[in-house]
């Protein structure tokens, strides 16, 4: 193995832009279900937003088996010739994919409402639960086998946020104007079909990002599990559960993609009712994720200068504060609040490109205090925490949505929402984000223990075991 290492490629621009490629990958089905999912049910198959938000919480359960089982597989398959992760991207890219474009069918909206049902358990647990499950969770492992170095490591959370930001510009921008149109009296309804055109052509680009981050990306920190090693799961588990840093952040996980997701979702009917301006929309789905590409240039000297922590808390409750002024606001100009809305991304922008260094601080923390390393299930913890928001975001969403009146439309036809319901749909769409932004501030804050002095120290320790097992 001593020799091999030798001759591997050194870490790169090329890995570092394959790296990047894999989430855009990734982003491109599961930025447009969180976003605009819930709108395909309740708009095309007339399904009900409470229905659809008990749809995300139960596959959630079925994701806490699933998760953990692919982070126990990753962890305890030997390592092929091109690295222990790579060869699950190669392996799931099309299964994902497929899935992914099943989700947005139009004609299942002629079948009745039990088969509608059906159809969007099966597919939205097919896709989510099993075929993405199989193919992230490997993906997202990999960054602590591509480097050991933590600048580098930074670099590549810094390229997998870009790569996510790019994917958010195009589906934010690009997927409100396509799937929209305005009817004689102004209002805007959706077009069925457009859903699933957009799907099929994001799940070509996909595959295309997929295959390139397989080939683009190299595996050199050797992980290796010996033939016939069965590492304790119970053992694993209980390390686990002792593990602030992962508490901490799995609970800071949940909570910023309730956020971010629900305020995605939420600014869907937003701009579609309350300020009935699609290219408002466009606009600030852009804002949303321009954010990340601004910071992205600085974001190394800020790990460098300040600290991932450090810096990350003080941005996220930066975004808490804007979303409370736009609370107390109640503005009517679509605009201003887009305004509003670029300076908040800009707090959780930088949030969001140190998010994935921070899980390569924690698997390395978690080998300094247990002795073992497990870079799959540690990562499929931190996984099912994102789905777990996700899911939130979706059902709590779906629930309030149905609490306040929304009407729900088949086929696209035309609903007009009474005023409670659109005043209900800002207060929710401000008031929600800025609560749990404060509550990732606070987190980090005081839960979460790996500060940038801890880092460096848990850094320098894993490098002088590596060299002492060379030996």
């Amino acid at each position: 193995m001593q020799n091999q290492t030798q001759t591997v490629r050194e870490f790169g621009l090329r890995d570092k832009i394959g790296y990047m490629f894999g989430d855009i990958g990734n982003d491109f089905f599961f930025l447009l279900a969180g976003s605009f999912l819930m709108v395909f049910y309740t708009s095309v198959l007339g399904v009900e937003p409470g229905a659809a938000g008990t749809l995300f919480l139960v596959a959630r359960i079925v994701d806490a088996f699933t998760d953990i089982t692919m982070g126990r597989i990753v962890d305890r398959t030997r390592p092929a010739k091109e690295g222990k992760f790579r060869p699950w991207i190669r392996r799931m890219c099309l299964p994902v994919v497929i899935s992914g474009t099943l989700l947005f069918l139009p004609w299942i909206s002629g079948l009745p409402m039990w088969g509608r049902m059906i159809y969007i358990y099966v597919t939205y647990i097919l896709w989510g639960s099993f075929c993405y499950t199989a193919i992230n969770i490997p993906y997202g492992s990999m960054a602590s086998a591509i480097t050991a170095d933590p600048a580098q490591r930074g670099a590549l959370s810094t390229f997998r946020s870009i790569g996510a930001a790019l994917a958010g510009v195009i589906i934010n921008v690009g997927v409100p104007l396509i799937i929209y149109r305005y009817d004689e009296a102004g209002n805007q309804i959706v077009i069925p079909m457009n859903f699933f055109a957009l799907a099929a052509v994001f799940a070509v680009g996909a595959l295309v990002c997929y295959l390139l981050c397989y080939r683009l990306t190299t595996e050199r920190i050797p992980i290796q599990t010996k033939a016939g090693e069965s590492r304790n799961f119970g053992k694993a588990v209980k390390d686990m559960a002792s593990n602030r840093a992962l508490l901490a952040i799995v609970a800071a996980a949940v909570m910023l993609l309730l956020a971010m997701l629900f305020a995605q979702s939420m600014n869907v009917y937003l701009f579609m009712d309350y300020f009935k301006n699609k290219n408002a929309m466009s606009v600030a789905g852009f804002l949303s994720t321009a954010a990340t590409l601004v910071l992205a240039p600085f974001s190394g000297a800020i790990i460098k200068k300040i600290g991932k922590k450090e810096a990350s808390a003080a941005a996220v409750l930066f975004a808490a504060g804007v979303y409370a002024v736009l609370y107390a606001l109640r503005l009517k100009n679509p605009w201003i609040f887009c305004l509003f809305v670029m300076f908040g991304n800009l707090g959780t922008g930088l949030f969001n490109l140190l998010i994935w260094a921070f899980i390569t601080d924690i698997i390395d923390y978690q080998e300094v205090v247990s002795g073992e390393r497990n870079d799959g299930t540690i990562y499929a913890v931190y996984s099912f925490s994102r789905k777990l928001g996700q899911a939130l975001a979706g059902g709590l969403g779906g629930w309030l949505l149905q609490a306040i009146g929304y009407q729900s439309s088949a086929a696209g036809e035309t609903v007009v929402q009474t005023e409670q319901v659109l005043r209900s749909i800002y207060s929710v769409a401000t008031i929600a984000p800025a609560l749990c932004y404060l509550a990732v501030g606070m987190i980090l804050l005081l839960w979460y223990p790996l500060n940038r002095q801890k880092v460096k120290e848990n850094t320098e320790y894993l490098k002088a075991k590596r060299r002492e097992q060379v030996r």
